[in-house]
């Protein structure tokens, strides 16, 4: 059983992905991020960086004690090479998709969340920062959308990179972006929406996040942390 600490971002959506493709046996632990309970002390023993997902294995392989784990390009290889699924046994395969695990979690990722930041959250309308983050958006769109001209999937077949992009193409509208200038992407982005454990996972997002909504209230927790937002007092 896998306890998953979960909310219905994109990080979040890449771990039910995975678990509804292959079956694991998971429980959803909801961290409702908008209320602050990431900030949870329980919680922040699992993820000490105060971020969903996290997950607890209480039937890690060789047996012994449950194996907590954050960050979610983490999570998707422990699981991977936990069930081998998604990931290759060959060298090559697995080098293929290991670097395109890291290229969402270090430039499609964070490029599309602040994307998202400038454009939709921040109270002041900062025209060179969206104009920075929606130009980023798209080079990286352009750059997985070259990438898919002579393959399906990114790495081959459909692995964890696959996962762990797809959830940050998912609001490719509100990141100022069409996908007809990709067709490419496109292709495979409709591709990946058809299957049905993609289906499946982001019917849980509905089901535990039913009025989704950014108040300001919520945008001090999400947007104004510092180092005491998570008790690291002198």
């Amino acid at each position: 059983m896998i306890d998953l600490y979960y909310w219905t971002t994109p990080n979040g959506h890449k771990i039910t992905i995975f678990l509804e493709e292959t079956g694991i046996p998971y429980r959803i632990v909801p961290v409702n991020i908008s209320k602050g309970e990431q900030f949870a002390p329980d919680f922040l023993k699992i993820s000490p960086n105060n971020r969903i997902p996290a997950i607890v294995d209480h039937a890690p392989a060789g047996g012994g004690a449950p194996i907590p784990l954050f960050e979610s390009g983490a999570i998707l290889l422990y699981l991977a090479e936990k069930t081998g699924r998604f990931i290759p046994s060959d060298p090559r395969g697995r080098a293929e998709t290991l670097q395109w695990l890291f290229w969402q979690m270090a430039g499609l990722g964070p490029m599309a969340g602040q994307n998202h930041h400038f454009g939709v959250y921040a109270p002041e309308k900062i025209p060179y920062a969206i104009d920075r983050y929606v130009k980023e958006t798209n080079r990286l769109y352009g750059v997985l959308d070259k990438r898919l001209a002579d393959r399906e999937f990114i790495a081959g077949d459909y692995s964890i990179a696959d996962m762990a992009a797809y959830p940050w193409i998912v609001p490719w509208q509100r990141q100022q972006q069409d996908l007809e200038e990709f067709p490419r992407l496109k292709r495979w982005f409709e591709t990946i929406r058809a299957r049905p454990a993609v289906g499946a996972a982001y019917r849980r997002a509905d089901e535990i996040n039913t009025a989704p909504t950014v108040t300001e209230a919520s945008k001090a927790l999400l947007f104004g942390q510092s180092a005491s937002s998570i008790g690291s007092g002198k």
